[in-house]
């Protein structure tokens, strides 16, 4: 196939490209900063904060506040209603929908044209590039790309502006490069209706020659199930014998990884992890044998780091660029991108893993951690722990969620999993032990807690039924594209309400 040739020339370029932001990683930044600054300068935002007296990133951090959702929200508002030249030069017609997790009310993230081109598009380039570059002499061409992705509304406050989930504004204005092998048709990757979507997704294909998935684990595993279901077939190498590539991101994919093994019985399978939000394209997994992740540095997003042992939000004042991180010290992740967002705190927290070049882990969300206790379980931690005892136990794990037991009296707090399992453990007791073993192995604060059950009392656990998660998920209107399951809550709320899904279920059947 000629295009395997010629996407094979244009990888070559784009390797050397990579591999010169990670031998100079301070100076491709620098740049970029210098750039971004000239770039926004006659800006509304570029005027308020004196854009064109900033010299260097000391001037930048003195001048710039540090920003969460609801400081920028008001130039999306405008943004939204048409207004243009706010915090980028270049029109802003579309803006993804995002709400991190599913408690969290939702939140438009401005998409330019820079944005979708310099940064979530060449990531996706870069993917496969990086990929074709792992496992040569690949003709992944030759076949077609599923994408699982989310829907896209219009906007209806203007008549030139879209928002949508960023997968679905993406599909929406792939270049005709990737089109051309893209599954399923535009109609149907983004219909709205997400029950619907998932059937018609599976119909149409199961008679396709599909060599690359990409979604998030738990949405891609409901439509590989909806096709097991509708073919027969007894995992996915029987309806697609050429598959060999799942680019996921999202989520952890720990918790999945066994379950993936079940539905794809190939050692030759591969695996590849990002880390695309709505808000930029930060990493991708580029060693076969690691899932640690690189950090992409020519994105158009200028990045900065909040270590979260000072982390106070907006009010944080030890933030350090690319130059002064350090290894092994959980950050909170801050921004600054083509999209036009500025010193941006997006919520995640990553752990370096290299400094030259740049690798990292993701260990979770500033917000989504367990603290009711002084025991700060993140949701690295959560996830390492129940994927330990999944593996021990022969489980597998399709969806859960982390609460706290509030101290009342003389009774002890604790956590308590609510967990829905495609596979129940060999022993749901020892199944909880281990889990409880393995945090504390991982986390001196939780171990701290649990000596001698002093504080902590040992873990309680719900099993739900199939379906609960989906059904709550439905039940809230976040059911489908990139919505997420919060993994760690530090209040019941969430508890109370897969509770009542859990009754009225039964009271369904």
């Amino acid at each position: 196939m000629p295009f395997n040739s010629i996407f094979a020339w244009i990888i070559k370029k784009r390797i050397h490209q990579i591999d010169l932001f990670k031998k100079y990683p301070l100076e491709v930044q620098q740049e970029l900063f210098e750039k971004m600054i000239f770039s926004a300068q006659n800006t509304e935002w570029g005027k308020n904060f004196q854009f064109t007296s900033i010299r260097n990133y000391n001037d930048f951090r003195q001048n710039v506040p540090l920003q969460e959702y609801n400081d920028v929200q008001p130039f999306v508002d405008r943004l939204m209603e048409g207004e243009q030249n706010l915090l980028w030069p270049s029109d802003t017609k579309w803006f993804a929908k995002s709400s991190g997790t599913t408690a969290a009310r939702s939140k438009f993230i401005p998409v330019t044209k820079e944005s979708l081109e310099d940064c979530h598009y060449k990531g996706g380039k870069d993917l496969l590039a990086i990929y074709y570059n792992n496992h040569p002499n690949r003709k992944l061409y030759n076949g077609k790309h599923l994408i699982v992705g989310g829907s896209a509304q219009i906007n209806h406050l203007s008549t030139d502006s879209y928002f949508g989930d960023l997968s679905a504004i993406i599909v929406k204005n792939l270049p005709w490069w990737a089109e051309l092998r893209r599954t399923p048709a535009k109609e149907i990757a983004l219909m709205s209706e997400w029950e619907s979507k998932i059937e018609r997704m599976a119909e149409s294909t199961i008679h396709e020659d599909v060599l690359i998935l990409a979604g998030v684990p738990s949405w891609t595993m409901v439509l590989a199930n909806k096709i097991l279901e509708i073919t027969g077939k007894n995992n996915l190498k029987e309806v697609w014998p050429n598959l060999e590539l799942f680019m996921h991101g999202g989520v952890s994919f720990d918790p999945y990884r066994e379950q993936f093994k079940k539905l794809i019985p190939d050692d030759k399978m591969n695996y590849v992890e990002t880390y695309n939000a709505s808000e930029g394209f930060f990493g991708i997994q580029d060693q076969v044998n690691s899932n640690e992740l690189l950090l992409m540095l020519d994105y158009g997003i200028y990045y900065e780091f909040i270590p979260m042992e000072s982390f106070d939000g907006v009010n944080s004042t030890d933030v350090v660029n690319l130059a002064e991180v350090e290894l092994g010290v959980n950050y909170a992740l801050v921004i600054s991108t083509n999209g036009g967002l500025w010193r941006y705190i997006i919520g995640d927290t990553v752990k370096f893993t290299s400094l030259l070049p740049f690798r990292f882990k993701i260990t979770g969300r500033t917000k989504s951690y367990l603290n009711t206790f002084g025991e700060e379980v993140i949701v690295d931690n959560a996830e390492k722990a129940i994927a330990y005892a999944s593996l021990k136990t022969n489980a597998q794990i399709r969806e859960f969620t982390t609460c706290p037991v509030y101290m009342d009296g003389i009774d002890r707090g604790a956590h308590e999993w609510i967990i829905e399992f495609v596979n129940q453990p060999d022993d749901l007791n020892r199944f909880m032990v281990l889990l409880d073993e393995h945090l504390r192995e991982i986390n001196s604060d939780y171990d701290a807690k649990r000596y001698q059950n002093m504080v902590m009392d040992f873990p309680l656990v719900k099993v739900v039924p199939e379906g609960t998660f989906e059904n709550w998920l439905k039940s809230i209107g976040k059911l489908g594209g990139q919505n997420k399951v919060p993994r760690l809550v530090n209040n019941r709320t969430i508890l109370e309400q897969l509770l009542q899904i859990v009754e009225s279920q039964k009271i369904q059947k």
